[in-house]
């Protein structure tokens, strides 16, 4: 049987997985005070980066049409699957359905099934992984979606940021508790709730402390870290992505460490010196 697996542009494809053939990129698109980019193979996270921290405004995103997911569903293969961004986060996951919706309008025997990744960035990326992994086990169509469905329920997310910015230029901290977290190096470290929304874990002053937490915080809750992998995205930091991986490794027998650079939207969330870890 053969397999498409679209996954929107907040997913990170591996090199790896961009020459495969079994998986396609369907972009989000950024507006920064009235430039508009597309997130694809054309993005230039160097110069979006530089527009972010430039404008007084936030960067806005918007999810792909239903259209664009209706037309990586026109092909011939016989098992469809879409993964996307949360839908807590995103509406990339309703326009995946309706994409769906009108695909099976014209065609109501294909198979197609959307994934809720309930994460971002990279954990899109693992679950790409999973799909690939029991279609090439055999797995019938109906059996992929039970297992990567127990997957995502399994996964989960943390990231820490380097800067505050981008929070307090969408609103979600006030201006003085920005200046203050600025002022006394305050940062963040972040996880994803069972529902796909993000939560605090907690904070602490300075990144090394921060990323040590968030490490400790891996090594304590992962289970059976020798059938998993761990996956790694960074915004413009790939010495401190590395340092992370080296570090979790040391504590953890994970079968496999990826690590990547981030696309627009996963920028655009992490911004510059975030780092997004999934497992």
């Amino acid at each position: 049987m053969d397999y498409l697996v679209a996954v929107d542009s907040c997913g990170e494809l591996t090199p790896e997985m961009k020459a495969d053939g079994h998986f396609v990129s369907i972009p989000l698109t950024i507006d920064v005070q009235g430039h508009h980019i597309v997130d694809d193979e054309t993005f230039d996270q160097k110069d979006f980066l530089m527009r972010a921290a430039r404008s007084p405004e936030p960067p806005k995103s918007a999810c792909p049409s239903p259209e664009l997911y209706r037309k990586a569903f026109e092909t011939d293969a016989d098992h469809l699957y879409a993964v996307t961004l949360s839908a807590e986060l995103s509406g990339s996951c309703s326009s995946a359905q309706l994409g769906k919706a009108l695909c099976l309008e014209e065609h109501p025997g294909k198979k197609i099934h959307v994934f809720n990744s309930r994460s971002a960035s990279i954990g899109e990326t693992l679950i790409a992984m999973k799909i690939r992994e029991y279609e090439r086990l055999g797995c019938s169509f109906e059996e992929v979606i039970e297992k990567v469905e127990a997957y995502i329920d399994s996964q989960v997310t943390w990231f820490v940021l380097e800067s505050l910015e981008a929070l307090r230029k969408n609103g979600r901290l006030s201006n003085l508790k920005a200046v203050v977290a600025s002022v006394l190096n305050i940062k963040p470290v972040m996880m994803s709730t069972p529902s796909g929304n993000i939560q605090q874990l907690t904070q602490v002053r300075g990144i090394n402390r921060a990323l040590s937490r968030m490490i400790d915080n891996i090594a304590e809750t992962v289970k059976s870290p020798a059938q998993r992998i761990i996956a790694i995205s960074h915004c413009n930091c790939p010495e401190r992505a590395a340092m992370v991986r080296d570090e979790i490794m040391k504590r953890l027998p994970f079968k496999e460490a990826i690590v990547v650079d981030t696309r627009g939207i996963s920028s655009l969330y992490a911004s510059d010196g975030g780092i997004i870890v999934v497992t």
